[in-house]
């Protein structure tokens, strides 16, 4: 009762997966995923065990399509489960047993595989494929993202919209969840769920380069920290909080007119006198020079 797709991006080596389901929370039960190894997604009926077996065959050295066929020869009930796997390497496998509901169906390519079941029109694996190819070359979430949407264009499932899930992982695992989820949101109840789905993703990306600039005022790299600031304002410019770290990095390092220019969205919000209280805040506690509350607010509205 869900489309999917997993994939690899060929340029990064990430693994990701995206999923959208007429389920309560359907990235709860569908998503198995781990850098360096591979992506499973198991629906129609889940089993859930097809998930974690078909990632530890990966893991331990089989192709998706053996580890896969390892599993489902085990399930006593194939006929009603689907799976879609894909491996660090960009191999892919795929099974939609015979009695999936209807339309059912899987698209596999290269580094990726499409799968759906219970939809409304015939044809929605071939339109995630499209999507998918189409956008070669952009980021793997917004590939992925652009996936979904062609799947709610050609009819999605016909219960209707509910619940969707991405997540992006670095090509690596390197024992820091942090670094090692480059996207992760989940939309687990709302009528439109697709478009939520994108926002958050954006937000997540532009929260990324947030995480890489904390990284680098601990570190004392301030001019990298405000450039890093800026690209998570590019992304996600409506975000306030973006707004306010670029500005206090850059009125920190020197930069008064291009701090102000960045505080202005800050400056100018109702609620204007939440970040000057933090502003405030961070100079006391010494994250932030005294001159910064001057270059931003001006000798007379220091708090």
């Amino acid at each position: 009762m869900t489309y999917s797709i997993v994939a690899r991006c060929p340029d990064t080596g990430m693994l990701g997966m995206a999923v959208a389901s007429h389920v309560l929370a359907v990235g709860r039960i569908n998503r198995y995923i781990e850098p360096g190894v591979g992506a499973v997604a198991t629906q129609s009926l889940v089993l859930m065990a097809h998930g974690e077996r078909t990632l530890s065959g990966i893991r331990s050295g089989l192709s998706p399509q053996v580890a896969l066929d390892q599993s489902i020869a085990i399930d006593s009930q194939p006929q009603v489960r689907q799976v879609g796997a894909v491996s660090a390497a960009g191999e892919v496998a795929a099974h939609t047993g015979d009695g999936c509901i209807a339309q059912a169906s899987h698209v596999t390519g290269d580094g990726f595989s499409a799968q759906a079941n219970m939809m409304a029109r015939d044809g929605v694996p071939e339109a995630m494929a499209a999507a998918f190819e189409a956008s070669l070359g952009a980021p793997l979430a917004q590939r992925l993202l652009d996936a979904l949407d062609a799947a709610e264009a050609r009819g999605g499932d016909i219960r209707g919209r509910q619940s969707a899930s991405l997540v992006v992982v670095a090509p690596q695992a390197t024992g820091d969840p942090m670094v090692d989820a480059i996207v992760d949101v989940r939309v687990d109840d709302s009528p439109e769920p697709l478009p939520e789905l994108r926002r958050l993703t954006r937000l997540a990306l532009a929260n990324q380069r947030l995480d890489v600039a904390d990284g680098l005022v601990a570190i004392g790299e301030v001019a990298g920290a405000a450039e890093a600031y800026r690209e998570a304002v590019e992304v996600a410019p409506d975000y306030l909080e973006f707004s306010f770290w670029q500005a206090a990095t850059l009125a920190d390092i020197g930069s008064a007119d291009e701090a102000r220019q960045a505080w202005a969205p800050v400056g100018e919000s109702a609620e204007r006198h939440r970040w000057t209280d933090l502003l405030g805040r961070c100079v006391a506690a010494g994250l932030l020079g005294p001159h910064v509350t001057e270059t931003l607010l001006g000798a007379a509205e220091q708090p």
